[in-house]
């Protein structure tokens, strides 16, 4: 079963290409809620963060910019229909390669959603994350394969 964001149902592919964020080809697989969110609810059970880079790869792509911006366009979308159905972040999961931790975009929802004020690098950060990657772990690692 697909995710699908609260109203943007199965449109999220056109809104990317419309903005100029893809090509109409590459919309798709960028765009595709439901393989994207399979590609990390496989790392979580692994008990891994990805790249952005490893996840664009995973979708056939090389990384970009762009690209990069259009799939945190598809993780604001698996993190809010997650939200609603209560199941952990899994956007926390995606991670810079420099230093493992979400890129500064990612932080602006977590100000809102977890109240956090700190920098969005360093100890704190870390602690943060490798809190919120642990419940995202413990969470997929017992539910069943599906």
């Amino acid at each position: 079963m697909a995710c699908k964001a609260p109203g943007l149902g199965d449109t999220l592919g056109r809104w990317l290409v419309d903005e100029g964020l893809l090509p109409a080809e590459g919309a798709g697989s960028l765009a595709d809620v439901a393989k994207v969110r399979a590609l990390l609810i496989a790392a979580a059970r692994e008990r891994r963060a990805v790249s952005y880079s490893e996840l664009l790869a995973g979708l056939g792509h090389r990384f970009t910019r762009p690209k990069m911006r259009a799939v945190c366009k598809t993780l604001d979308a698996i993190d809010a229909a997650g939200a609603a159905a209560g199941e952990p972040n899994l956007a926390v999961l995606v991670v810079r390669e420099t230093d493992r931790l979400p890129g500064q975009g990612w932080w602006v929802g977590v100000r809102e959603a977890y109240g956090y004020a700190g920098e969005w690098t360093g100890p704190k950060a870390a602690a943060l994350v490798s809190r919120l990657q642990a419940q995202a772990f413990d969470y997929w690692r017992t539910r069943p394969r599906g």
